[in-house]
């Protein structure tokens, strides 16, 4: 799943028009605009999204739904992410603890297990971490879309 891919799954479980995305990356330095958006969305012949713009527009996210950090700053989009980031990143935005997030798998009628939801959010390196599988994220993914509809 490319990120062009997870993009696109977001904006339709959320409900999002070009123009709404390009103001959630509006809320991290160097915004885009819709036409950007719209480039990025094309099932065919679509530009790349980087990780960094995948990285600023789930920051922004971050920040559309839970408001900007207390001092002000912005966090700086990571030059690389992960499955797991991505999916610790809609927890932040979301509010969701483990509860919330099992209830979301629910809804795509996917089974997770709670030690196994658990690893995904532990660092690398540490005794229990678990590199999240795709599938996973896209499940995760068509249960918010499921929960909104």
């Amino acid at each position: 799943m490319t990120n062009n891919d997870i993009l696109r799954r977001l904006r339709y479980a959320f409900d999002l028009n070009n123009v709404r995305v390009a103001k959630i990356m509006a809320h991290i330095k160097g915004g885009v605009e819709p036409a950007q958006v719209s480039r990025w969305i094309q099932p065919d012949d679509f530009d790349p999204l980087s990780d960094a713009g995948l990285c600023q527009f789930l920051d922004g996210l971050i920040i559309e739904k839970r408001g900007p950090r207390p001092d002000g700053s912005t966090p700086e989009p990571m030059e690389s992410i992960s499955i797991n980031e991505i999916l610790k990143k809609l927890r932040i935005a979301l509010s969701l603890r483990e509860e919330g997030m099992m209830a979301v798998f629910k809804e795509a009628d996917f089974v997770v297990t709670k030690a196994e939801l658990g690893s995904f959010f532990r660092k690398k390196g540490q005794h229990n971490f678990a590199e999240c599988p795709e599938q996973v994220l896209r499940k995760f993914i068509h249960g918010l879309g499921q929960e909104a509809g």
